[in-house]
């Protein structure tokens, strides 16, 4: 099965982890070079990686800064040192569902060199069965609405969907003001031949008036216990357009987070100038303000359908 670069966009190989920067595509697939937590932990506040990149990060990370300690109390100490750091990186993804099973695994004892591949060879193989739910909830001819970018995984349905005779084509929200939907999701799906369509975030109502779209497809960085979720800014908006007209709104979900409901969420506010600027050059005049929430919350009830990872 050939999947998309954001898919799986890190690896370990010996002391250094490789990172493809997702701030590069689609002009150039850069990757960095990453050899401690502190650098790890730069790469996710300057939004280098996200989605399920973050995720592979955090394990990868952990495994780097355990291999230069031997086991012990020194050992203990220093991924302590590490989770409180990487838990401090960015507020609204629950970092810390990662970290205390990486600590829980090393205080019981258990050899981390076997617990984190292992992890990460359920966690691909429970992307890939995402994708499969996600695919079966798909009609011949349907036209997918999504938001954001989901790590590899919007190829990933579509090329399943093709393999059960069923056509897809796809419009993707720019997704202000990083633009992952026109960099990132529209340069995968085209790369693996669909028929993709960009729009600006506030097209959205139009297109649903005017029946171009038959479902919704958005990923979610934070699921609540009681089936709200947390993702990128303007997901909460498309959410109540896709009630209104009645398309469905489906979304692939991370396990939940000890949050009882959205309120409990805690948004991320970036910083105003990447509001105001794009790479370096600033197009809003001097003394404006900007508010960046980075993220949003829809309510459980506007979801059609919870798409579960279940790890």
């Amino acid at each position: 099965m050939k999947f998309s670069p954001l898919f799986w966009p890190i690896e370990l190989r010996g002391n250094t982890i490789s990172i493809l920067d997702e701030t590069q595509l689609p002009g150039k697939e850069v990757y960095l070079k990453v050899k401690d937590y502190r650098g790890a932990c730069r790469a996710i506040k300057e939004m280098k990686t996200r989605a399920v990149g973050q995720v592979l990060l955090v394990m990868y990370t952990f495994l780097l800064e355990a291999g230069k300690h031997k086991q012990g109390k020194g050992l203990l100490s220093h991924l302590d040192k590490v989770a409180a750091a990487i838990n401090s990186s960015r507020p609204t993804l629950s970092f810390k569902i990662l970290t205390d099973m990486v600590l829980g695994w090393a205080k019981a004892g258990q050899s981390l060199q076997k617990c984190i591949p292992g992890f990460l060879e359920m966690l691909k193989n429970k992307r890939i069965q995402q994708a499969e739910e996600a695919s079966h909830l798909i009609d011949d001819g349907d036209v997918i609405l999504t938001h954001c970018n989901i790590s590899g995984l919007m190829p990933l349905i579509g090329s399943l969907c093709l393999k059960q005779n069923k056509k897809v084509s796809f419009f993707t929200t720019e997704t202000r003001p990083y633009l992952q939907g026109a960099r990132l999701t529209a340069w995968e799906l085209t790369r693996a031949g669909f028929d993709v369509t960009v729009i600006a975030d506030n097209m959205v109502a139009q297109l649903m008036h005017e029946h171009k779209v038959t479902k919704v497809v958005v990923g979610a960085d934070h699921l609540a216990q009681n089936g709200d979720i947390a993702n990128k800014i303007g997901t909460y908006q498309i959410a109540l357009l896709a009630k209104h007209f009645k398309v469905p709104f489906y979304v692939i979900c991370p396990p939940p987070s000890k949050a009882q409901s959205g309120k409990d969420i805690p948004i991320e506010i970036r910083p105003d100038k990447e509001l105001l600027e794009y790479q370096g050059i600033r197009f809003a005049p001097r003394g404006v303000k900007g508010y960046y929430p980075a993220f949003d919350v829809t309510p459980h009830e506007l979801i059609s359908r919870h798409i579960y990872l279940g790890v």
